[in-house]
């Protein structure tokens, strides 16, 4: 895999695999009244410990099954499980980190570990890791990419759990139909999306996602049609490289023209409904929701393949966020809680959860257990990543002001976007403005 990345303290340091599963969490210690800046105590290694997971009901079963297991292995440890929606996980860790009440353990993709970790919120875990049963066997790339995605130069501040590549899943039936080929370039995806839209019969192309998560699918997007290989051009985002411009203009252009009007607010568990009940050729997505479309529609209909490749007959892609266990510095037991972290990161766990999940294992053992072969978008995106075809831009998730500008300030813009009320340079030249400027303020701090 190649990686474009900038090798300093002020940017990313490695990408993984690909990307994503989604865990999180937030829960109290033993007294629940832990805040950022908490310094917690190591605890007796036993009694109770709180775990929350940010993709609640998504994920709930496989974590229940899991802490079941280790309760079983550990008869003095007691989780309590509590489940948060992927949306609300965000402003839960920064209300407790205020207010107290944080988690002996939670889940924290790397998009939102640094701004976590520059509140003083979470303990960090390289000594520990250095002298546990897991060192050596995580993939060095995850493992990198959480340390980068952290800020820091010298602190690991998440265990690495899985990646969650970034899939064209398109309905192999109505291809056949159409008498379409696999859409593996841009050019026959844009082909297909056209040639698959009915919308007299409620018959779609594409279902483009222009809800909550809609940058980071934009910005993928974008890149893979450019070309354009690095995030930085010297302390300047290219975001608004006109290259890039271009892109957006054109993948913009395919809302409502061979989308669902629905699609606009859509967030990825309205998307991915809509796919799975519907007669819409493609979506953009993760593995995360390879199981949902198994389940609804059989593998026979469906195939999930990696990314399309541009003119050049490369695949450019931006990262997906590796997700992680974080050990939350308040926690009154640590020693239990590093214990859960442990056994989930494990292989006999982490096989089980990404297998559920259809996501990449950063156990490198369990990432050679036999599912990985069966689950097919799984094995093709981590192919597709390892055969030299892919370069991942990395995104600057350890800007504390990431979330912020990635998320709430400009999804209601890209909506406008796609309304036709904002072009697609004046949207891109505001996001790289404000990128522009905590650069600027990451260098200063960092200086």
């Amino acid at each position: 895999m190649k990686i474009s990345i900038r090798r300093s303290r002020r940017a990313a340091m490695a990408v993984a695999l690909g990307s994503v599963l989604a865990l999180t969490a937030t829960a109290c210690g033993d007294d629940g009244s832990g805040g950022g800046g908490d310094k917690g105590s190591e605890g007796s290694g036993k009694g109770e410990i709180v775990f929350w997971d940010n993709n609640g009901g998504v994920r709930t079963d496989i974590w229940k099954e899991i802490i079941a297991d280790f309760e079983k292995a550990n008869p003095d440890i007691k989780v309590e499980y509590v489940p948060i929606a992927a949306t609300e996980v965000q402003s839960k860790y920064d209300t407790a980190i205020q207010g107290g009440g944080l988690p002996d353990v939670g889940g924290v993709g790397a998009a939102m570990l640094a701004g976590i970790s520059a509140q003083d919120a979470l303990e960090p875990v390289e000594d520990r890791f250095a002298k546990s049963s897991l060192s050596g066997k995580l993939n060095e790339d995850m493992v990198e990419s959480v340390k980068a995605a952290g800020g820091s130069d010298e602190h690991m501040y998440s265990i690495p759990t899985s990646a969650n590549n970034g899939v064209l899943y398109y309905r192999t039936d109505l291809f056949k139909k159409a008498g379409l080929a696999e859409p593996t370039t841009w050019d026959a995806f844009y082909t297909a999306a056209e040639k698959l839209t009915d919308s007299g019969k409620n018959e779609f192309g594409y279902t483009i996602r222009g809800g909550a998560g809609s940058i980071a699918q934009a910005l993928d997007a974008m890149y893979g049609q450019s070309g354009i290989t690095e995030f930085w051009n010297g302390d300047k985002a290219t975001v608004n490289d006109p290259k890039n411009v271009e892109a957006l203009e054109k993948y913009a252009a395919l809302f409502k023209k061979v989308t669902p009007a629905a699609d606009l607010n859509n967030d990825f568990t309205k998307m991915v409904a809509q796919w799975d009940s519907g007669t819409i050729g493609m979506l953009n997505h993760n593995l995360g929701s390879y199981q949902d479309h198994v389940k609804a529609l059989g593998v026979e209909k469906f195939r999930g393949v990696p990314q399309p490749v541009g003119s050049t007959g490369e695949r450019v892609q931006v990262s997906n966020p590796v997700d992680g266990l974080g050990l939350f510095k308040s926690s009154k037991n640590k020693d239990a809680a590093w214990k859960f972290i442990e056994f989930a990161a494990s292989h006999e766990a982490n096989s089980k959860w990404n297998e559920s999940a259809g996501a990449i294992p950063s156990n490198t053992e369990a990432a050679q257990d036999a599912w990985i072969n069966e689950a097919e978008p799984t094995k093709l995106a981590a192919a597709a990543l390892n055969d030299g075809s892919t370069t991942i831009v990395q995104l600057p998730y350890y800007l504390p002001d990431w979330n912020t500008i990635s998320k709430a300030d400009n999804e209601p813009n890209f909506q406008k976007v796609l309304l036709g009320k904002m072009s697609a340079e004046e949207f891109l030249d505001t996001v790289a403005e404000q990128l522009n400027e905590a650069q600027a303020e990451w260098n200063e701090q960092k200086s």
